[in-house]
C-alpha cells in the first residue's frame, strides 16, 4: 500500500481530528502535495462541521484547513447541506457527538441487552454499515456481510456480535472514531443531499423502503442508542426537535400499519397532541382509541418499554389495544 491509499483511509479520522500522534505526521505533507486528497479531505472537514458537534479531540480549524491545502488546490464551494430526509440522521448523530465527552472512563458501563458503553457504539458502527455498504461506502471493519436472501434478523445479529468483538480489541477512541468517520460518509453521499435520488427503494433489515426513509430509520436507531447511554450514566438526553420527532412517529406508524395489516380489529392511534390514524382494518368500526406520547411511542416500537407498561391513555377494546400494542413493541430491531 502507498502513502496515498494510507492518506485516503485517513482522511475522515483527520477530519474528525481522531489521529493517532504517528498518522498526524503523516497527513498534512500529503494533503500539501496532493490535489484530489486535499478536495477530499476539504469536502470530508465541510461534512463534519454540519454536525454541529464538539470535536472528539482537536479537529483542525478553517485556516488550519486552507494553510495545509494552499498550492494543493483552488478553492472550491463548500457542499450544500443535507437534505431534509437526511436532517434527522445528521441531528442524531450530533446527539451522539454531544455526548462523547461524559464518557471518558466510563466505557464499561453497562447500557442495554449485554452491551457496555464500547459495544452499543461498536452496535451503530454495525447498525449503519448495511446502509452505508448500500451506498457504496466500503465497510470499515472486515468480516462477514449481511445476506438479504438468509433470515436477516440472525444475519443481523451475528454481523453486531462480529463488529463489537473486533472493536473490544481496538480502544473506545479508535471506535469512536470509526463510527464517526461512517457517520460523515452517509451524510456526505448524493443520496444524503438530493431527496430525488434517494427516492429509489432498497431492501433493508427485512423493510423495502426509500432510501429517504432508511436515513430516518438510521436516525431512529441512533437517537435511541444515544438515549440507553444517557440512561445507563444518570444523563439527560434531550429527544429530537418536534419536526424530527414527527416524521419518526409517522414511519413507525406507517411500519405498524403494513404489520397489523387490514384485518386487525381497527384503532384509534393518536400521539398526544398531535396526529391520529385509525390502525387496522378501514371498514369496520373503530374498536378502541389509544393515545400515547411520541417520545413513549418511539420508545416502545425501539423495544424500551413492555407493552403493558408504556404510559397510554385508552377506550373500548382492551383486545384490541393489546394487539397494537404489542405488535409496536415487536417491531423492535435495536
Amino acid at each position: 500500500m502507498t502513502d496515498h491509499d494510507d492518506v485516503r483511509d485517513l482522511l475522515a479520522a483527520w477530519a474528525f481530528g481522531a489521529l493517532e500522534p504517528a498518522e498526524e505526521r503523516l497527513v498534512p505533507p500529503h494533503l500539501a502535495e496532493c490535489e484530489t486528497c486535499a478536495a477530499d479531505a476539504e469536502r470530508l472537514y465541510a461534512t463534519v462541521r454540519l454536525l454541529d458537534g464538539p470535536p472528539l479531540d482537536e479537529s483542525p480549524s478553517p485556516l488550519d484547513l486552507d494553510d495545509l491545502l494552499t498550492g494543493a488546490r483552488r478553492a472550491r464551494p463548500a457542499p450544500p447541506p443535507v437534505a431534509r430526509h437526511a436532517a434527522p440522521y445528521a441531528a442524531a448523530v450530533a446527539g451522539v457527538r454531544a455526548l462523547l465527552p461524559e464518557l471518558a472512563g466510563r466505557w464499561t458501563t453497562p447500557v442495554v441487552h449485554d452491551w457496555d458503553v464500547h459495544a452499543t457504539v461498536a452496535h451503530l458502527l454495525a447498525a449503519d454499515e448495511h446502509l452505508a455498504l448500500r451506498l457504496g461506502i466500503g465497510a470499515r471493519v472486515p468480516g462477514a456481510r449481511i445476506d438479504e436472501d438468509a433470515d436477516w434478523a440472525d444475519a443481523w445479529e451475528r454481523r453486531t456480535a462480529e463488529v463489537i468483538a473486533h472493536e473490544y480489541g481496538r480502544t473506545p477512541g479508535e471506535t469512536v472514531a470509526d463510527w464517526a468517520v461512517q457517520a460523515a460518509e452517509l451524510l456526505g453521499t448524493p443520496h444524503a443531499l438530493d431527496p430525488e435520488l434517494a427516492s429509489g427503494t432498497t431492501l433493508l433489515m427485512g423493510i423495502r423502503l426509500p432510501v429517504t426513509e432508511h436515513f430516518l430509520v438510521r436516525a431512529f436507531e441512533t437517537w435511541i442508542h444515544t438515549d440507553d447511554i444517557g440512561r445507563a450514566l444518570g444523563l439527560v438526553v434531550p429527544p429530537p426537535p418536534e419536526e424530527h420527532l414527527g416524521r419518526l412517529v409517522r414511519l413507525a406508524v406507517r411500519i405498524l400499519g403494513g404489520v397489523l395489516g387490514t384485518e386487525a380489529p381497527p384503532v384509534l392511534f393518536a400521539v398526544r397532541g398531535g396526529e391520529e390514524w385509525v390502525l387496522g382494518s378501514q371498514s369496520a368500526p373503530v374498536a378502541a382509541e389509544l393515545t400515547l406520547d411520541a417520545v413513549d411511542f418511539c420508545l416502545l416500537v425501539g423495544g424500551r418499554y413492555a407493552p403493558d407498561a408504556v404510559p397510554r391513555e385508552t377506550t373500548g377494546d382492551a383486545a384490541a389495544v393489546r394487539n397494537v400494542l404489542e405488535r409496536a413493541a415487536s417491531l423492535s430491531w435495536l
